[in-house]
């Protein structure tokens, strides 16, 4: 008849002092605590499979607790009588997420870029890398290929397609579909998801549109859809969204670091460059849902606009003009600078907001009656109302709703 054991009590364990050799602490069932000479703790647990003595490690107090370390017992316990051996299973899971992580999309995409480029000339390349890591990468990368499913890959599509590039949308598709046959040949999926959005995706109309005036609002509507239309990279896509609703200086949209983003409060604050003093910019909704988007991609690093060389710098300041030309907004019809014009007059002559409050968010030295300079609160609850007021009334634009003209000058 086996020696019963009396269970361990919780004072046990914490009172076990090391002896000039290794001594074990038994708790019942197999369990017991292995008090080393250095005074070292370990669970450990012995069992017998198909006739073989075993030991199973279940870490080390006190992290594991006496009652985290039986319930541990009970789960091998229950391996055990369903005929599985629990180190074998451990082993296996272990081997499991090395092979997930080992066939993630993203490691098998490198792997077939790897093998395609020497085929390319440099700047195809480039691009093909380029939109897998800003367009697909952050949002399925990590999982096993093997998992991927076609609803899963339309969701990232239909992310691209959204932001107004469905030229793009279909290269990433295609180029997503060329991973997914390199899997199956290579034994890592058994089939090519991409094949089931076969028609997903609308047609590819070609559009350039010309404006003749940035703050007439009509104008203005034609061009924000042509901005929301840009083919370009995520990130450029982003900034170009956020310049009409932001209307800072282009130099301080580019220079935009996650640090001075307080998306809970929904600001931002940062050192003015011309003024050199404090300011802050309300986040409208809109913009609120653009940055939190674009964090998924660059919010690791310092700058929301990073350079596609390196993230250490912010991009180049052509990089939004370059941009704008590349859709055919020529430099005699809009500007950086031109979003802050034109938030200046349609702000003023056709949402009627005080023009002090308008000045404050642009950032002007404005000067109070008393002489002293504007601080980084000023009017802040009123350019609160004031910047959600312009988010909304460029959708209303964007959407074709009816548009008041400016009045004679």
């Amino acid at each position: 008849m086996p020696k019963l054991v009396a269970p361990l009590t919780d004072l046990q364990p914490r009172n076990a002092k090391p002896k000039d050799k290794p001594y074990k602490l038994a708790d019942g069932g197999g369990l017991y605590l292995l008090v080393t000479p250095d005074g070292a703790k370990y669970w450990r647990l012995d069992y017998r499979f198909d006739t073989a003595r075993k030991t199973l490690a279940f870490g080390k107090y006190p992290e594991v607790t006496l009652a985290g370390a039986r319930i541990k017992r009970a789960d091998a316990r229950k391996l055990l009588d369903a005929g599985i051996d629990p180190g074998e299973q451990r082993k296996a899971m272990r081997a499991s997420r090395s092979d997930r992580a080992a066939n993630s999309f993203e490691v098998v995409a490198r792997e077939w870029f790897e093998k395609q480029r020497g085929g390319w000339v440099a700047s195809h390349a480039d691009k093909i890398i380029a939109r897998l890591e800003n367009d697909v990468f952050p949002w399925i990368g990590a999982r096993p290929i093997a998992e991927v499913t076609a609803p899963e890959l339309l969701g990232v599509i239909r992310r691209i397609e959204g932001r107004g590039v469905l030229e793009t949308a279909h290269r990433a598709l295609a180029n997503c579909g060329q991973v997914f046959r390199y899997a199956v040949v290579t034994g890592r999926a058994d089939r090519d998801p991409s094949g089931d959005l076969r028609g997903a995706l609308p047609a590819i109309a070609s559009r350039r549109t010309h404006f003749a005036a940035v703050t007439e609002p009509k104008h203005v509507a034609a061009l924000l859809r042509a901005l929301d239309g840009y083919k370009g990279t995520f990130t450029v896509c982003s900034a170009l969204k956020l310049a009409p609703l932001f209307f800072v200086r282009p130099g301080e949209l580019r220079h935009a670091q996650w640090a001075d983003f307080d998306l809970e409060n929904a600001e931002w604050r940062y050192i003015a460059s011309k003024t050199k003093t404090a300011h802050v910019v309300p986040l409208a909704t809109q913009s609120l849902a653009i940055l939190r988007d674009l964090h998924s991609l660059t919010g690791e690093g310092r700058f929301l606009f990073p350079s596609p060389r390196t993230k250490d710098r912010p991009m180049s300041d052509n990089a939004i003009l370059s941009a704008m030309r590349r859709m055919g907004i020529d430099k005699d019809e809009m500007t950086g600078h031109g979003f802050r014009a034109m938030a200046r007059t349609i702000l003023d002559e056709v949402l009627k907001f005080p023009v002090d409050h308008i000045e404050h968010q642009l950032a002007h030295a404005v000067r109070d009656p008393n002489g002293r300079a504007y601080n980084r609160t000023t009017h802040l609850p009123q350019r609160k109302k004031m910047m959600q007021a312009w988010a909304d009334y460029l959708d209303e634009l964007k959407a074709g709703a009816p548009v008041v003209p400016l009045r004679a000058a």
